[in-house]
């Protein structure tokens, strides 16, 4: 079966006949479009960036009559734009996106993380100018047949192809196919499993992971992983301090800055971690003061992000708005924040590391540079700095 996320394959089986034919044009339909409550978010945030002054939130967003053209050949119907009428005569511009096509013969995890960080290019466009895309994972594409069929439709969406194909054959098949069909395409395993190949002198399997040819025995590398992940989950949010000194890396910092989440992937990169929560009027740990101050990293925020975030997990919680609690209220934040600059600045050795708006992989990145830094002795600057 097809594996297929958020996008549902409508071409049909691959005739016996090699041959790929032209797609046909899509009939000219009407249809309702009603904007979704992301957009009207988008839009009332523009809104107030522009000054403009909008009468409620909540605004409801009326249906609209939407004529599609016929398109031509090669171009993709999801790349139309649409008008959304907001209450007030705002009118807003609906595109759905264009669509890229995500292949794998694999998960599909290097090529959706691939895109993905390509795409955090162009977070200006894709919001505040009203571009986005659809992104289409297919997983698990280990026969021609299956990928001509994905090729066929991405031809009729007018989409583009970006595929980790590990077969150099099937690799090549996909791209001769994009080429005929006048689809745009970027191989993405394909160019740095060449550079490798020639820099070792050896040539690649071809298999992807997991295939069944691959039977390669469990390494030390894997229990090295496995038992950092068991000790990291064991130390979480400052259980068991007497097991600090066991630590690769300890982390430490207010409530919902990422502490766990941030452990746990470096865990699963086979470094043991401890996080250590800073909450004002409660001692901290003897054992943080103890160990390897080089082993400890602290995390902080901006205290409008993290009200935020600590409002949004009261809510999870079951805290409605009638509950009030110093947790995210705004002046008990900067008080907690700055109980945390002040252990901060008493250890001027640990690295203060600014987590806002960074992914979890890029503060990990931050934390792994320097810890490598300084286990092979770099120049490190011996007072707190902020990175």
């Amino acid at each position: 079966m097809l594996a297929c996320h958020t996008f549902n394959l409508r071409a049909t089986a691959t005739p016996a006949n090699p041959d790929i034919s032209e797609p046909q044009e899509p009939k000219p339909r009407s249809r309702k479009l009603k904007a979704s409550p992301q957009l009207n978010r988008w839009h009332r945030a523009r809104a107030l960036r522009s000054g403009h002054k909008l009468e409620r939130s909540g605004n409801r967003v009326e249906a609209v009559e939407v004529n599609h053209s016929v398109q031509r050949t090669g171009e993709s119907p999801s790349s139309e734009s649409y008008s959304a009428v907001i209450d007030g005569g705002d009118e807003v511009e609906v595109n759905p996106g264009k669509p890229i096509y995500m292949v794998s013969d694999g998960t599909g995890w290097t090529v959706e993380h691939s895109v993905g960080a390509a795409l955090g290019q162009f977070e200006h466009c894709l919001v505040d100018r009203v571009c986005p895309v659809n992104t289409h994972l297919f997983s698990g594409i280990d026969d021609v047949e299956r990928l001509m069929e994905i090729i066929k439709q991405a031809a009729k969406e007018g989409a583009m192809l970006v595929y980790t194909l590990a077969d150099p054959s099937m690799a090549e098949s996909a791209k001769q196919a994009c080429k005929v069909w006048g689809i745009p395409s970027t191989d993405v395993l394909g160019p740095i499993t060449e550079a490798i190949a020639a820099h070792l002198g050896v040539s690649p399997s071809g298999l992807p992971r997991g295939a069944s040819g691959r039977n390669i025995p469990l390494s030390d590398e894997y229990f090295r992983r496995i038992e950092a992940v068991e000790f990291t989950i064991k130390q979480d949010d400052g259980a068991l301090p007497q097991n600090l000194c066991k630590a690769d890396i300890v982390l430490t910092g207010v409530s919902r800055t990422g502490k766990t989440p941030l452990s746990i992937y470096l865990a699963q990169k086979g470094y043991k971690v401890a996080n250590v929560p800073i909450v004002k009027g409660v001692a901290l740990p003897k054992g943080l003061f103890e160990v390897d101050p080089e082993k400890v990293f602290g995390l902080t925020i901006n205290p409008v992000v993290l009200q935020t975030i600590r409002k949004a997990r009261a809510k999870s919680l079951g805290f409605g708005e009638e509950t009030r609690s110093n947790y995210s209220e705004m002046d008990y934040v900067r008080r907690e924040l700055e109980f945390a600059r002040m252990v901060f600045s008493q250890n001027p050795v640990w690295p203060v590391i600014e987590v806002t708006g960074k992914a979890i992989e890029e503060t990990a990145a931050v934390i792994l540079r320097l810890y490598h830094d300084r286990k092979q002795r770099c120049s490190m600057p011996r007072i707190s700095k902020r990175y």
